[in-house]
């Protein structure tokens, strides 16, 4: 989460690149990254099947495709802190949902910590000013950033935490690629200026193949309500970016909100470990996956 919300700054160079083609180049790049260091640690993949196939096109979809382009969209008829706002919200969401999916029931006290750190990420954030397609946008950005890690839940007991970064990234390069070239056209790539190729690099290494990799193992091993917490970290952490960048020093409302996800976070996972159950979650840490020949 701090990789992700570091990356607003940098997500900003590319407001004017031709984006289907950079997120194209970014999720090529992240999938290729992702099988080769799969391959050298001896991490094993396999391709999916059944209605894996369709779980894994969600997350895709939902989390990599529609996110961005929401974002896009939305920043035409919303503030950033509208949208941030928005995915500052989900904890809330995967403390309830998340168990049902994972077989269990929600526990009362997640679900206050995940209603605390979304208030401290919402005055992190602030509240800004939108119109009525704005507020649409961000009920989309709210939703696919939920998607991203409930629809991974039936498919990490057997494709684990790689697998499931590799299968996403990869639909989601196709799915931006034929985007790019319908939308942009072949020759789309070579717009990209060197402030954009390093942002999609940035962006493809450390939000996306180190990110997911990271968020995914969390998730099976904490159980999505309580990594659904760390989701506020994002927004404290792209305000401290910012200061370190050069922006104007965080006014005392910011500190306050900061301070109440520290305190989100400490009930939350305080309460985990004095349950004995920081580490338990029902899905599976083993994986009989096999990466085809």
């Amino acid at each position: 989460m701090v990789c992700v919300g570091g990356s607003v700054a940098v997500s900003s160079v590319l407001a004017r690149a031709p984006v289907f083609t950079a997120e194209a180049v970014r999720y090529t790049a992240a999938c290729l990254l992702l099988v080769l260091l799969a391959r050298m640690t001896g991490r094993r993949l396999s391709l999916p099947r059944g209605a894996e196939w369709l779980w894994l096109s969600g997350i895709a979809v939902t989390g990599l495709v529609v996110f961005n382009i929401a974002l896009v969209q939305g920043s035409e008829h919303a503030e950033p802190a509208v949208l941030g706002v928005a995915v500052a919200s989900v904890p809330s969401l995967l403390a309830v949902i998340g168990p049902l999916l994972e077989g269990s029931r929600p526990r009362p006290y997640l679900v206050a910590a995940a209603l605390v750190v979304t208030g401290g990420a919402a005055l992190v954030q602030g509240v800004g000013r939108t119109d009525a397609l704005g507020v649409v946008w961000a009920v989309v950005v709210f939703g696919c950033e939920a998607g991203f890690t409930l629809l991974a839940i039936p498919v990490l007991t057997r494709h684990g935490p790689w697998g499931v970064s590799v299968h996403a990234t990869w639909i989601a390069a196709v799915i931006f690629a034929v985007l790019g070239l319908t939308r942009e056209g072949p020759a789309a790539a070579g717009h990209l200026t060197q402030a954009d190729w390093l942002a999609v690099g940035y962006l493809c290494v450390a939000v996306t193949a180190v990110a997911f990799v990271l968020w995914y193992s969390s998730v099976r091993r904490l159980g999505a309500s309580k990594a659904g917490l760390l989701t506020g970290v994002a927004p404290v952490a792209a305000a401290v970016t910012g200061v370190l960048l050069g922006a104007p020093e965080p006014r005392p409302l910011v500190w306050v909100g900061i301070a109440v996800v520290a305190v989100g976070l400490a009930l939350g996972l305080r309460g985990a470990a004095s349950r004995g159950d920081l580490c338990d979650s029902s899905i599976p840490l083993t994986s009989g996956a096999t990466f085809p020949r």
